[in-house]
């Protein structure tokens, strides 16, 4: 829960669910504005908006110059390898760290200026969720839904149906320090739902989840979407982007080296792979149609004009090359991904 909501009766967890309140950092550097962040084009509206954005820790520059268009309705998948600046840059939009430069502007207000006006409007889970182990996880949602703005009237039946969404109906009354990694997962995303928020940010949601959970998670969150709510996730799972959001951005040692729609990145290359159990007698047919080979055995191949896969079948099979397999080439959001990120900082 965010430090603002935490009890003095216990001792208050390291790491936060955000709702209605934020600290200020004790590191904090106030936002230097060059220039004023103009609104959101009218005809695609933002809810999230950086410009020149920078974190500098001494030398290092965690988060270097980006620039974040976040569009209303998206699943924005935030995607980068360990220690690459994501995680930094969610806790700047949230105003949890302030920026040594640049800009931010998220659901229409600067940030961390008006900061007040927009946590009550979004749902947080940053890192891993924390919460009192000794109360259960219906006492920890009451109390982090009584510290926002939200009336005692209706309490109850806010807290029901966010458990009750990401699936702990049933463990509601256990204390929280008897829950798998897994369920504290799943009640960090309950607190972030209890506001019905038109704006979630979520880093690494789905960590400890087996692959049930993260199936449900991730119906979840599609549904949420399709209610009105937009979805901005921060993960290095690959799988996980590429089954849920619409758009991708990838950052690289702190700077933003990509955005697009996730469909502009995975694409077909208008080339074809064929796999044989006999590429060597494949490669003298094709000839000149031969391209490339991947380091499966497989064959790329560029059809003649016109001819399409359909007719590069008929020309093997007629010269009495067996194929296994016959597919258009595509490239994947790992192939992407891999080409313009260095490895993350959990390599020596």
């Amino acid at each position: 829960m965010t430090e603002a909501r935490r009890s003095t009766r216990d001792e208050a967890p390291r790491s936060s669910t955000v709702g209605t309140g934020v600290r200020t950092p004790s590191d904090a550097v106030p936002v230097q504005r060059a220039r004023p962040l103009p609104g959101p084009p009218v005809d695609t509206p933002l809810v999230i908006e950086t410009r020149g954005l920078t974190k500098r820790y001494g030398a290092r520059a965690a988060v270097d110059d980006v620039d974040l268009h976040v569009a209303r309705g998206d699943r924005y998948g935030f995607l980068g390898p360990n220690g690459s600046g994501k995680t930094t840059m969610v806790r700047m939009l949230l105003g949890l760290v302030f920026a040594t430069r640049g800009e931010i502007r998220v659901l229409g207000h600067e940030v961390p200026k008006e900061v007040q006006q927009v946590l009550p409007r979004i749902g947080a889970m940053v890192e891993g969720p924390a919460a009192y182990g000794h109360l259960s996880g219906r006492a920890n949602l009451d109390l982090l839904d009584a510290s926002g703005p939200g009336p005692r009237a209706g309490r109850r039946q806010r807290v029901g149906e966010a458990m009750e969404r990401v699936g702990l109906g049933g463990v509601d009354r256990r204390p929280v320090r008897t829950y798998s990694l897994g369920m504290r997962q799943r009640l960090g995303l309950a607190g972030a739902l209890l506001s019905q928020p038109d704006l979630l940010i979520l880093d690494e949601p789905t960590n400890g989840l087996d692959p049930h959970g993260i199936r449900e998670i991730r119906e979840l969150l599609i549904e949420l979407n399709e209610e009105g709510t937009t979805v901005f996730l921060s993960s290095h799972l690959l799988a996980e982007i590429e089954a849920l959001c619409t758009t991708v951005g990838v950052v690289d040692r702190g700077r933003l080296v990509l955005e697009k729609p996730l469909d502009a990145v995975r694409h077909v290359t208008g080339r074809v792979l064929l796999r044989t159990p006999d590429p060597d007698r494949a490669a003298a047919v094709l000839g000149s149609a031969l391209v490339d080979r991947v380091p499966d055995g497989g064959l790329v191949i560029v059809p003649a004009h016109g001819d399409g896969a359909s007719g590069l079948a008929r020309h093997l099979v007629g010269a009495g090359i067996p194929i296994d397999s016959l597919e258009p080439e595509t490239v994947s959001l790992e192939d992407v991904v891999v080409r313009i990120t260095g490895p993350g900082s959990d390599r020596a």
